[in-house]
């Protein structure tokens, strides 16, 4: 896969590219990251991309130009193909597993980080999709940027060292993952349920299964509405609302 991020803020993106699953991807040649610092494009004598919104407001909008230029640079690089363009926008689509899924089928991505109050809306003429990571407001695209590249990059194959992981991921089943545990079997008086050393998997599966459900209504039933759910599963979800009697 390659990836392109147009940023005004290289160093932010380039350091934590290169560590973790990431940097194992680069290093690996299973990933390619180029970087691109935009304000080299800006064709303002002070190296300016902002200015003023017309008709007043507060705050400063990202000029179309720097941009323009900048995406030309990548299709330059890229047999005149910016691939699928991804804007950084906290007016876009909530970012989410499914989309990371999405994005993991294309062969090339490009994100635009942006900085300041926002964009000029001709921007919007470059890209595939505005993506925000959730509803909050931070400083600029560069971390959320790589929140989903890091998401996206994951479910690349032969990526994980395990090719189950990324599938028994939370969300990636429609439902939060199940609990963990690993060696001490009996750490200072908290012990491993010992269902998960009785050898019988498939008994395993189902605690696994009862506890990702019991788990999910607990701290995000929302996802119950759209998760895949067997009968069984219903059949277990009317069991934990069923009060104690």
């Amino acid at each position: 896969m390659k990836i392109d991020v147009l940023t005004l803020f290289p160093k932010m993106v380039e350091v934590p590219l290169h560590e973790s699953i990431v940097g194992k991807a680069i290093e690996s040649g299973k990933l390619n990251v180029d970087v691109t610092d935009f304000r080299q494009y800006s064709t303002n004598k002070h190296g300016n991309v902002d200015d003023y919104p017309y008709g007043g407001g507060a705050g400063m909008l990202l000029t179309p130009q720097p941009i323009f230029d900048a995406m030309e640079h990548v299709k330059s690089q890229n047999n005149q193909s910016t691939g699928r363009v991804i804007l950084v926008d906290p007016g876009g689509k909530q970012f989410n597993q499914t989309m990371a899924e999405d994005f993991a089928k294309e062969e090339h991505l490009t994100f635009i980080c942006g900085h300041y109050e926002g964009y000029d809306e001709r921007i919007k003429t470059l890209i595939d999709d505005e993506v925000s990571l959730g509803d909050f407001v931070i400083t600029g695209g560069e971390l959320a940027a790589l929140t989903m590249i890091d998401a996206t990059v994951r479910l690349l194959p032969d990526i994980l060292g395990n090719k189950d992981s990324a599938v028994d991921d939370s969300f990636s089943t429609g439902l939060l993952e199940f609990p963990q545990y690993t060696r001490p079997e009996d750490f200072r008086g908290l012990k491993v349920p010992s269902i998960l050393l009785s050898g019988n998997h498939g008994k395993i599966d189902e605690w696994r299964r009862t506890e990702s459900l019991k788990k999910t209504l607990a701290r995000r039933p929302d996802l119950l509405e759209t998760a895949q759910l067997t009968p069984e599963d219903k059949q277990i979800l009317r069991e934990l609302q069923t009060p104690d009697l």
